[in-house]
């Protein structure tokens, strides 16, 4: 189940919380967000590498490609049994924006993604068949949690690929991390 909770920026209080899909879209694309519910139905072998995922949703990646033009194409897998599963995370815990905007498209498994916009901190909850744009320049920061187990179709318009510009800042560290947060709403 997709998942909003809207903080915040100082973490106090109890959190905003919004399960339902068309709800949690319409919340996210009043900070410029793009959140949809696409088709992961393809069948995926558990081993399946970027070549196979790719030829599994190339309908999919065709119909964003006809609307972003991307240069890039990839896919993240990761699973509990990764060896450098802890290096993967901490490379995307701390606060950061990208000068191109982060399309990703959750074909198995979750990702927690923070957004953090003016005053507020937005918990996104991806899972299987949702697909979420980040606008360039959006502090934002991600979470796979302890034990990752999801495959993500990722779309670049640069041939760069991913390109993180670190804030510095601590932020990431006073909200609940993706195994806290899926422990207490799921």
């Amino acid at each position: 189940m997709s998942l909003l909770a809207i903080y915040p920026e100082s973490a106090a209080g109890q959190p905003e919380v919004i399960k339902d899909h068309a709800a949690i879209a319409t919340q996210l694309k009043n900070i410029g967000v793009q959140f949809e519910q696409w088709q992961a139905t393809q069948p995926l072998a558990a081993g399946a590498d970027q070549a196979a995922v790719t030829a599994a949703y190339q309908a999919s990646i065709d119909d964003l490609n006809a609307q972003y033009g991307f240069q890039l194409v990839d896919v993240v897998a990761l699973r509990p049994d990764h060896p450098d599963k802890a290096s993967f995370r901490q490379k995307f815990l701390a606060e950061h924006t990208h000068a191109d905007f982060e399309v990703r498209f959750f074909v198995e498994g979750s990702g927690l993604f923070y957004l953090h916009v003016d005053d507020k901190v937005y918990l996104v909850l991806c899972e299987k068949g949702d697909l979420i744009s980040v606008p360039a320049n959006t502090t934002h920061w991600f979470d796979m949690g302890e034990n990752p187990d999801f495959k993500c179709i990722r779309l670049f318009t640069t041939q760069d690929g991913w390109v993180g510009e670190f804030t510095g800042s601590d932020i990431a560290t006073r909200f609940p991390d993706f195994d806290q947060l899926v422990a207490q709403y799921q």
